[in-house]
């Protein structure tokens, strides 16, 4: 049976232990669970990267594999384009085929992070190949605001978070020599030019906060807004940039992480989700015969949750917290799932 049979029947089940672990069985366990449900994208088209909902909370919304953000209108709608680059809307080969070989993603654009801001409606879009995007509430062409930073082009822009109360956006350059097509060989080759940002919507500028990092892939605002957490794929780990207080300008270690990261989205008791790829080659999970694919950690960094699949080829990008459900991303599968926890 294949992965995608296997998790879009499965159910996640709830275990209350001080560490909470949410479970990811394989189908036709007979174990008590959840309720969980999925949504199969559009023919041809995969990897729902990154989750996000509108200020209605309408959606979800996801960048998906032919350069296209979806919009997700219920059952009776399904899923409609919501917004594609530039390039995609005057290529017509971008429109050929969905199912398109992946050397054609640098023309056609690859959504990976989407965040909102909330007050003014307007969707941005970390895009692998052509920089960070905008585009209104109600969709269509988005354009480009930011390409280069510092005289240096944007190689592989990946997440993406806002400050909701000054509408300063976060983002990542995960490399500055590598591309998205070839991001094994950022982790092959230790490479660590990466790059942290903000974009000042107001001043149309883009600051360089921190360089030299080994990528850099999620980021998400905290609560307090003190603090930018930024998910280092290669290392397993989480780091923090204060932008704000006394430690204005730090960069810290946040967490050490049971596998590699992907995006990292704040939870609803002003803790964090991270979503997992893979474990670490030689972590624990391993050893304890886990395939962690989720974690959740407090405001402190201390890890309170985790999200297990029996299935080992089930991969995570994006675990969102929204309206008491779990919704769940992956880069490599062809739909959305989500669960409501009992």
């Amino acid at each position: 049976m294949s992965s995608r049979i296997l998790f879009l029947l499965c159910l996640l089940q709830i275990v209350f232990t001080a560490a909470r672990n949410i479970h990811v069985p394989k189908y036709g366990s007979s174990t008590a669970a959840a309720a969980f449900d999925f949504i199969s994208l559009p023919g041809g088209v995969t990897g729902a990267e990154s989750l996000a909902f509108d200020r209605r909370g309408q959606g979800p919304y996801a960048g998906v594999s032919d350069g296209r953000v979806l919009r997700w209108g219920g059952s009776g709608r399904g899923w409609t384009t919501f917004a594609y680059s530039t390039s995609y809307a005057h290529n017509p080969s971008c429109k050929a085929s969905p199912a398109r070989p992946g050397d054609t993603e640098d023309v056609c654009g690859r959504p990976l992070g989407l965040q909102f801001n909330i007050r003014t409606g307007d969707l941005y879009i970390a895009d692998a190949y052509h920089g960070l995007l905008k585009v209104g509430p109600a969709g269509g062409e988005a354009k480009v605001v930011a390409a280069k930073a510092d005289g240096g082009a944007f190689t592989f822009v990946n997440g993406v978070d806002i400050d909701q109360s000054t509408g300063d956006v976060y983002f990542t350059d995960s490399s500055t020599s590598y591309t998205r097509r070839h991001n094994t060989d950022i982790m092959t080759n230790r490479d660590a030019s990466g790059r942290l940002m903000k974009y000042d919507a107001r001043g149309k500028r883009v600051i360089v906060l921190k360089d030299a990092l080994p990528y850099p892939n999620g980021v998400a605002v905290s609560t307090d807004r003190t603090h930018v957490v930024v998910a280092h794929t290669g290392p397993c780990q989480l780091f923090r940039f204060f932008i704000k207080g006394p430690k204005a300008g730090t960069y810290e270690l946040f967490a050490d992480l049971p596998g590699y990261p992907d995006n990292i989205r704040r939870d609803a008791k002003g803790g964090y989700w991270v979503a997992l790829n893979r474990e670490k080659i030689d972590g624990e999970a391993i050893a304890a015969g886990k395939h962690i694919v989720g974690v959740r950690l407090d405001s402190k960094g201390v890890q309170r949750d985790e999200m297990t699949a029996e299935d080992k080829s089930v991969t995570l990008s994006d675990v969102s917290d929204k309206d008491d459900k779990l919704w769940l991303g992956s880069v490599e599968l062809d739909y959305v799932g989500h669960a409501t926890p009992e």
